[in-house]
């Protein structure tokens, strides 16, 4: 792996990839110290840290500590996530958008253009109900000093997030089209890992004083680590059908008469159901949590929250929904079985056409149920080893770790991909790829 590392800067393209990648993520994290004009940071900080204000932890998550700091990224990419979803939904249901969907590059850039529309309003959406719900609330106690409660302080709300929002997504296709990893995924990576570091000082610092359980903190530590590498094995696992072509013979010569196999993902929806997950989640507890005076608002908010069972439920449950959802849209059992059938392949035992359908749907199903699962389980049980253990100074979700782990292995996929072009060895493959090629 260190030889593939080093491999990776010694290529220029992807060095200059990975740089850029780098540069982008490090401007979005200067956002973090551009504040919304007119609003009491510490007053927010102070609030999002009591019980009433647990409820709106997974927005601060997933925005990276912007939301706390309420910086010009304090509704991060979220809002383009959730349209993203309702897209995705009506493109299989409204005839017009399906239509689109179909006719190519110009179709799904028309597509796109409709989904960051969406976005940017749906933003503008929660702005307006933050600014007048949650920050105005209470005689306007989020409100600095000279600032008073209005249009024109809604306003200002508004405009300021609206172009973050805008910023984020310019900055997510940069990194999709000059860098390393899909922009959108790499932003809430960057968003979830940049706070680790420091949580892990405090939480050593908190061993010394006693105030934490040496053997506790390692056993979670432990499980962390454990738990990373359960996920990556699962990302990484597939199941293989085999194929065989028959031999065709066109005058003196003989074609096909190969032996192939398809492979088939235990989670082949990736990261994107956990993603959506996260999106759908934070719906209830942003629109609910906001209304820090009534009890049953903050009742309901709480319900949807992670750190709770009925929120652990939620999240698995959405979870598996999305893989089985995403899975089918990526994997179409109709379209491989006519693809094989045009070609003159077949899978040994399986008759063409209807038969071979049905025996990948088959197989799609089974896969994708233990695939969803697991990744529900491995959603779970952090916050329950978290509650088991009492440390709650590190933010470690499940829902953190799936998306850490699958942005990070579809990144180093990516990068083993240009490393196996110029005939190195990447990080995920075994022995060195031989050939000709220098670069």
């Amino acid at each position: 792996m260190l030889r593939a590392f080093r491999a990776a800067l010694f290529i220029p393209e992807l060095r200059q990839r990975i740089l850029f990648t780098l540069l982008v993520l490090a401007v979005y994290r200067l956002g973090v110290f551009i504040t919304t004009p007119g609003v009491d940071t510490a007053a927010i900080k102070q609030f999002l840290s009591t019980t009433a204000g647990g409820a709106l932890g997974i927005v601060n998550l997933f925005s990276g500590g912007n939301f706390e700091r309420f910086s010009i990224f304090a509704l991060g990419i979220m809002p383009y996530i959730t349209a993203a979803i309702i897209m995705q939904l009506l493109v299989t249901v409204v005839p017009a958008l399906e239509k689109l969907s179909k006719e190519g590059e110009e179709g799904r850039k028309i597509i796109n253009q409709y989904t960051r529309i969406a976005g940017i309003t749906l933003g503008a959406v929660q702005a307006l109900f933050l600014s007048t719900a949650f920050l105005e609330s209470g005689g306007g106690q989020f409100l600095a000093n000279g600032w008073a409660p209005g249009w024109f302080f809604r306003f200002i709300v508004i405009v300021t997030q609206v172009a973050g929002i805008a910023i984020l997504l310019w900055m997510a296709e940069r990194i999709t089209e000059f860098g390393i990893g899909n922009g959108t995924s790499m932003v809430i990576f960057a968003g979830i890992v940049v706070d680790w570091p420091a949580q892990l000082l405090r939480t050593f610092g908190l061993v010394r004083t006693g105030e934490v359980n040496l053997i506790a903190l390692l056993l979670f530590l432990a499980f962390i680590a454990a738990a990373f590498g359960g996920m990556a094995a699962v990302q990484q696992s597939e199941r293989r059908i085999p194929v065989q072509y028959a031999r065709k013979q066109v005058g003196r010569k003989v074609y096909g008469g190969q032996a192939t196999y398809i492979p088939i993902k235990l989670n082949a929806a990736g990261v994107i159901p956990i993603v959506f997950a996260a999106a759908i989640l934070q719906l209830p507890i942003f629109f609910l949590g906001v209304f820090q005076d009534n009890a049953l608002a903050q009742s309901i908010a709480s319900f949807f929250n992670p750190q709770r069972v009925s929120g652990l439920l939620i999240e698995i449950v959405l979870i598996v929904g999305f893989t089985y959802v995403y899975t089918a849209v990526q994997f179409d059992p109709k379209r491989i079985a006519g693809d094989l059938r045009e070609y003159g392949g077949f899978i040994p035992g399986i008759r063409p056409g209807e038969p071979t359908i049905k025996f990948l749907e088959h197989i799609v199903s089974r896969l994708t149920l233990w695939g969803a699962l697991f990744l529900g389980l491995v959603a779970a049980l952090p916050t329950l080893f978290q509650n088991l253990t009492k440390i709650q100074t590190l933010a470690f979700s499940g829902i953190g770790l799936l998306i850490v782990v699958g942005v990070a292995l579809d990144t180093l996929r990516q990068i083993e991909s240009q490393l196996m072009l110029r005939n190195y060895e990447g990080f995920l493959t075994k022995g060195r790829i031989r050939g000709r090629g220098r670069f």
